[in-house]
């Protein structure tokens, strides 16, 4: 309980005040009488009616206390808040092409994206988030969901040699597209994940972008391959698996050029480390909308006090004028 007018609590340090007037006014009421001897007196005590009439100032002291503070305003609050979350419909499009399998990272580059792509998606409980793979041709692995459990389990399930070979970034793209266009969130973002060049599909990356900038969907492109120009790549032969080097065929020009259409970012991760903090980087920039409303409630309380102080001053009136009435 809070006060409005706390400064007139200090009213009430003129109660005591009043208490010791009150006695001392009480005794200088009493004459005094010479008398040979009352000691037979002594152990006669006085009725019920003498000790109450003090009573009838303790109701009065008491119910101007109850008054002062109905003066001061008590007031009672209640207050709670309302979070309102604003989230982003984010569709990771990855590359699972047999290139993937190269083992610039480690174990390799699908598996490294997988586990990456895991985390992110871990640290977006409030986003929907869908997946899209891609290779030759493109498929929805999960659609749009908050359901990142089932979303991860279909993300641990994707492997190069699902789908046919080669590489149709275009088509991935759309595909993601598909599945934003008719979002009503206002932040609606396409993370594309991949190590090669356009080679087949019937629509390109810069008209998928094109397409991307028409509903609002901003696109993060993340090339993947090692600096060096090669990677070591598992080819299986007649003896078994022979890892050899083999060409990093990233087609660059064309991830930014996808970024810059739809205005997203373009990032080069050429290990672990570094596409671990591009996906870091793309959370900071693509983060979750939180808006909280606060609500505050006053409620007065003097009321009661105000009952309370009339209730005391009927009751001292009702005795003043029966059972302790002095006067005939």
């Amino acid at each position: 309980m809070t006060f409005l007018h706390p400064e007139l609590l200090w009213l009430l340090l003129l109660l005591p005040a009043l208490l010791i007037i009150y006695i001392v006014w009480r005794r200088r009421q009493q004459a005094s009488l010479r008398i040979p001897s009352l000691l037979f007196l002594r152990d006669m005590r006085g009725g019920l009616r003498v000790y109450l009439r003090h009573s009838l100032f303790a109701l009065r002291l008491v119910a101007l206390g109850l008054i002062i503070v109905a003066l001061a305003r008590p007031q009672s609050s209640s207050s709670w808040s309302e979070d309102r979350v604003e989230g982003i419909d984010i569709m990771l499009t990855m590359d699972i092409s047999t290139s993937m399998l190269a083992m610039d990272f480690q174990p390799n580059r699908v598996e490294a994206a997988k586990e990456v792509a895991m985390r992110f998606i871990a640290n977006r409980p409030n986003d929907n988030i869908g997946l899209v793979v891609f290779a030759g041709e493109s498929f929805t692995a999960c659609p749009l969901t908050q359901d990142h459990a089932t979303l991860i389990n279909r993300l641990r399930e994707m492997t190069p040699g699902m789908i046919e070979d080669q590489t149709a970034i275009g088509s991935g793209l759309a595909t993601a597209i598909s599945r934003l266009k008719d979002s009503k969130t206002k932040s609606k973002v396409i993370i594309l994940l991949t190590d090669g060049a356009n080679n087949t599909g019937n629509i390109s990356p810069k008209m998928a972008a094109d397409l991307a900038k028409t509903f609002g969907i901003s696109i993060y492109t993340i090339g993947v391959g090692s600096g060096a120009g090669e990677a070591p790549y598992p080819i299986q032969t007649a003896l078994g698996v022979v890892v050899r080097n083999m060409p990093v065929d990233l087609d660059e020009p064309t991830m930014r050029q996808i970024a810059d259409v739809s205005g997203g970012a373009y990032f080069r991760a050429t290990d672990n480390e570094s596409l671990s903090a591009i996906y870091q980087k793309i959370d900071r920039l693509e983060k979750t909308k939180l808006s909280t409303r606060n609500y505050h409630t006053t409620y007065e309380e003097f009321f009661v006090f105000v009952l309370a102080a009339a209730l005391l001053l009927l009751l001292e009136f009702v005795l003043r004028s029966t059972v302790l009435r002095t006067n005939p």
